[in-house]
């Protein structure tokens, strides 16, 4: 799918943040990812799992310790303004990221005035051309945000975003915050506009059900670390990392009937106090002594390239059980 060179391409990026004590804690720790143009991709996970901070990361909203991240083949150690504008990031609360003073008419006006997307004879056309794609009137074009329902403002938050014709959108939990009806039509239609305009898109969730409504792929995070991916249906149906099989079990639509096994302990530690070994050991019903002496490398499941897993009996047949 998409060009032979990704659209994305994060690796080894790690970032850390000084505590109040001003240590250093490690809240992404060599995370690599790839993405290609029409190609969705959901990074999951629990919270404090460090996915917002890669999402922040790759929209060049934060400085990472080290690593590289490239957009069509070219480093963004240095990001231009055409950099900055091909990456362009959807919150969780459209309303705290709109300015509540202005129309939205202004809001896109001025997007693309300032990066000369079009010119003054062709700005009210194309503004108008923003609220058909997402799904609004032009009459949207008169009011202020406060006048539009929480759907209706994420509609706007994407149109923003798509109005500078970006390669890529990160999504950050955008469905979190809206009733479950509403949030599957703002899926579709990022699953659409993905499709129609060849977008790379990004989807950060705990939410597995919104992960496997429109993504070709999955990534899971747990403190920090990658720790499975692959293909959605791969990783759903047969999860290698106990991690995985937990939060699929945990995730009623996806998985109506639990699987039997026993269940993940407790609640994920602080990123400052991962344990030795495997950091998820303390948690894991299958651990072993060599789960608690050596963290185990992320690497291909039953020698397929495009899956892997960090468990050191990610080969072993039915290690992660198998989501209904």
């Amino acid at each position: 799918m998409g060009s032979p060179t990704p659209v994305l391409s994060v690796r080894g990026l790690t970032v850390s943040f000084a505590s109040a004590q001003r240590e250093r804690i490690l809240a992404v720790d060599g995370v690599s990812l790839q993405l290609h143009a029409g190609e969705s991709v959901g990074l999951v996970g629990e919270s404090g799992s460090g996915k917002t901070t890669v999402a922040r990361a790759i929209a060049g909203l934060l400085t990472p310790d080290s690593g590289k991240i490239e957009l069509d083949g070219t480093s963004l150690t240095r990001r231009s303004r055409s950099d900055r504008r091909a990456i362009q990031l959807v919150f969780q609360d459209p309303f705290a990221s709109l300015n509540p003073r202005r129309r939205i008419r202004g809001v896109l006006r001025e997007l693309l005035h300032v990066h000369g997307l079009a010119s003054d004879p062709e700005i009210e056309a194309r503004c108008v051309e923003l609220m058909s794609l997402v799904g609004l009137p032009a009459a949207a074009l008169d009011r202020r945000p406060a006048a539009f329902s929480g759907g209706q403002r994420q509609r706007i938050a994407i149109a923003r975003a798509i109005a500078v014709e970006p390669r890529l959108i990160v999504a950050d939990e955008p469905v979190s915050a809206l009733d479950v009806s509403v949030g599957a039509t703002i899926l579709a239609l990022f699953d659409r506009l993905r499709s129609e305009l060849d977008l790379g898109l990004l989807l950060i969730s705990h939410n597995l059900a919104a992960v496997a409504a429109i993504c070709d792929r999955v990534a899971v995070m747990y403190l920090g670390r990658v720790v499975e991916e692959g293909p959605r249906a791969a990783v759903f149906d047969d999860p290698r990392h106990p991690y995985t099989r937990a939060l699929l079990d945990a995730a009623p639509r996806l998985r109506p009937e639990p699987s039997e096994g026993p269940r993940i302990r407790d609640e994920a530690p602080p990123a400052g106090a991962r344990p030795s070994g495997c950091a998820f050991h303390d948690r894991c019903p299958r651990a072993e002594e060599i789960c608690r002496r050596e963290s185990p490398e992320l690497r291909a499941v039953d020698g397929q390239p495009q899956r892997a897993a960090a468990c050191h009996f990610s080969n072993e047949p039915h290690t992660g059980g198998r989501a209904r």
